[in-house]
């Protein structure tokens, strides 16, 4: 019972965590700062804050890192950091934290998308949980379709009370424009793609290399410079690349030492004892808490559009979880039931199909 509380409270402090990214990274953009200088920021203190973590947690059992386990990480850093975070940051500068978050939600959709191209998953249409997976993914691309090419009428939910004269000044400054809410929207879209490649590439990684800080610090070691270079490339002013300004120190330092190292060991933690899937059924939460906080200190306005795509893709999210929850329960339960092999001699041996199956893991 006390696990199931802690693990509880762990995700809902990670989805405020994941909230105040959204909220804090939209006003870092918004006093000026290139989302790409923040993106690099982000990993270089990323990377110095998993670090402890990998020397002192993996140091006696951390495997070999040989060069095909290098290029992996290498592959991984640019898709699920450098592709995937410039086209969210971007995204987020041209949109709002809330169609941000609404667009996260996408993911195990676009996973599943992703894993039948590379042959990792099988529709199975004519199953129950293949069936769900496939409409779960139809209903999320119809919502991000929606969400990005409809606004609607506005939702009528009276002013905030909270005026904070610093975000204020910045909204007028940056006000947001219908063309770019939907390169936005679309930006965002990709980045879950992008996202959903490292899921594919990662399940490889983690079955040839078990060493999770470690494999992420070297993430956010490469991601560093790929941002860098990039970020160089698009911002030759000095000036830019200061952390002078209070609201730029503080997106930086959040995103890279909370949103990289804190959220991590959270999720690690909690995937650990409850199984990743717990961690996704949480993941509408973060639009509710981002919904409401922007509301309330950005002063953003809620569109019919918003919600209707937010609830599609909702809806959308859960009917893939359930027809994935279903499928391993399905498989877990074949892998419990021993096959009868017969043998030359006329007698029967047991096969514990699950053995057989990370054999096969393990040689991909």
């Amino acid at each position: 019972m006390g696990e199931d509380i802690t693990a509880i409270l762990g995700m809902v402090v990670l989805q405020i965590c994941y909230a105040g990214l959204n909220i804090i990274s939209k006003l870092a953009m918004q006093s000026g700062m290139n989302p790409l200088v923040l993106l690099t920021y982000r990993q270089i203190f990323g990377t110095l804050a998993i670090a402890p973590f990998a020397f002192f947690t993996e140091r006696k059992t951390r495997p070999k890192i040989s060069v095909a386990v290098l290029i992996q990480i290498l592959l991984c850093s640019l898709s699920g950091a450098t592709a995937n975070q410039i086209l969210f940051f971007i995204g987020l500068k041209y949109t709002n934290p809330t169609v941000s978050s609404a667009m996260a939600n996408i993911l195990p959709a676009a996973t599943f998308i992703l894993a039948v191209l590379f042959r990792q998953e099988s529709v199975r249409i004519k199953t129950k949980p293949g069936l769900a997976k496939v409409t779960g993914t139809i209903i999320c691309v119809c919502g991000a379709m929606l969400l990005s090419f409809y606004h609607g009428h506005t939702i009528g939910l009276g002013e905030s009370k909270i005026h904070w004269a610093y975000i204020e000044r910045m909204r007028d400054r940056n006000p947001n424009r219908q063309g770019n809410h939907v390169v936005g929207s679309i930006l965002l879209l990709c980045s879950s793609f992008a996202w959903a490649l490292w899921f594919v590439i990662q399940a490889r990684l983690s079955v040839k290399f078990k060493a999770p800080y470690t494999s992420t610090t070297l993430l956010c070691f490469m991601a560093s410079f790929q941002c860098g270079i990039i970020a160089v490339i698009s911002e030759h002013n000095i000036a830019a690349w200061s952390l002078k300004s209070t609201s730029r120190l503080v997106a930086a330092l959040y995103t890279g030492v909370v949103c990289s190292a804190l959220t991590f060991s959270i999720t690690s933690w909690i995937i650990q004892r409850k199984g990743p899937l717990y961690v996704a059924i949480f993941t509408p939460l973060l639009l509710i808490i981002v919904a409401i906080l922007s509301w309330a200190l950005l002063g953003d306005k809620l569109y019919v559009g918003t919600v209707i795509g937010s609830v599609l893709i909702i809806i959308g999210l859960y009917a893939v979880l359930w027809g994935k929850s279903k499928e391993m329960k399905l498989q877990d339960h074949n892998m419990e039931k021993p096959t009868i092999e017969k043998l030359p001699n006329g007698t029967h041996n047991n096969i514990d199909e699950k053995d057989d199956m990370e054999m096969q893991l393990s040689l991909k």
